[in-house]
Order: structure tokens, then C-alpha cells, then sequence
């Protein structure tokens, strides 16, 4: 009996991702490359024949792309690691809503080797990158302006040096002056 239920659920997540793919036209190779596996291994997960993935950190992978909860696969455990919940990654998941881009249509707007960065940043494995030119081609696409941006840059940047031992309170003229300089060479 276990036998069989085991079975079902394998069939539920092959066939939800065999859907997906159908159904926004994604090549199994270009989704390989944005969930970081090899195209074997989505031919795998697609056969129903072979036991869906339990690892974590792809069906995480897998989700983000396909935009649900990884908990809508059985297979997956809740891991025991934290997750990053960032602000500015909240911001970046509302902007995508409120332009109605889907993920794949925004991972497809970045180079290949890119893209597991930028899941990764979605399912919260990564913070947003603290390079000013990664951080503007990501807000670019989704058609944040200069001013955006930077204030997302400079909040990564605060986060960095107090998470890194500076006391950005005492430091504050500092840490200003250092903006300031920043925010002119920006413009």
C-alpha cells in the first residue's frame, strides 16, 4: 500500500513540473540552467518512473521558478536552515507582481550562468548582490529608476558594514560622507 501512495506523489510532482514546462514553452535545458542541475536530471524529473527530488535546495529552486510554495511538492521537509527574508527581495517579488512579470520571463532577461543567482536571491538562499551594477540590471528589469536602486544599494551596503562589525550609529559622518561620494558618482 505505501508502495503505491509513494507512487502518486511522484506522478503529482512529475507531472506539475512536466506541466509547467508545457505550458510557458520552457526548454528543459534553458530551466536546468536556472534551477542548477544538469538536463539529465529535469529528464529525470519529469519521468515518473524515477523518484522525484528531495532535496531541498532544488525543489526551493524549482518553486521560485514555477512561483509556489515549495510545500505544494510532497516530497520537500521544511530545512532546518534559516531562510533570508529581505526587505529589498520582498520589494523586488512586489515589483515582479506589479508588473506581472513571471519569474521565467524575468530569469530569462539575465545571461545564463546569472540566472541560478537570481533564484537563489528569490527563495531567499542569497541577499540582494551589493554590486551597484548587478543590483541596476536587476532593478532595471523590472523598471525600478536610479533612485530606487540606489536606495536599495545603500541599504545592502549599511547591512554589510554593521553585519560586519561597524557601528553605523557612531560611524554615521563616515558612512555619510562615503554616500554622498557614492551617490554623485551614480549620477
Amino acid at each position: 500500500m505505501k508502495e503505491k501512495v509513494k507512487q502518486n506523489i511522484k506522478q503529482k510532482s512529475s507531472e506539475k513540473l512536466s506541466n509547467f514546462l508545457e505550458k510557458n514553452d520552457l526548454h528543459k535545458k534553458d530551466f536546468a540552467e536556472m534551477i542548477g542541475v544538469t538536463l539529465s536530471y529535469v529528464y529525470n524529473l519529469i519521468d515518473d518512473t524515477i523518484a522525484f527530488s528531495t532535496r531541498g535546495t532544488t525543489l526551493e529552486r524549482i518553486a521560485t521558478v514555477m512561483e509556489v510554495e515549495p510545500e505544494e511538492f510532497e516530497e520537500y521537509r521544511i530545512p532546518q536552515e534559516p531562510i533570508l527574508i529581505d526587505d529589498s527581495v520582498e520589494f523586488l517579488k512586489d515589483s515582479l507582481k506589479k508588473k506581472k512579470m513571471s519569474v521565467v520571463n524575468f530569469l530569462k532577461a539575465f545571461p545564463r550562468k546569472k540566472r541560478i543567482d537570481i533564484v537563489d536571491i528569490l527563495r531567499g538562499a542569497l541577499p540582494m548582490p551589493l554590486d551597484y551594477k548587478e543590483l541596476s540590471a536587476i532593478g532595471k528589469v523590472v523598471g525600478l529608476d536610479r533612485d530606487k536602486i540606489y536606495s536599495i544599494w545603500e541599504g545592502r551596503l549599511r547591512q554589510v558594514l554593521e553585519s560586519n562589525g561597524m557601528n553605523i550609529y557612531s560611524n554615521s559622518g563616515l558612512i555619510n560622507a562615503m554616500l554622498d561620494c557614492a551617490k554623485k558618482y551614480v549620477e
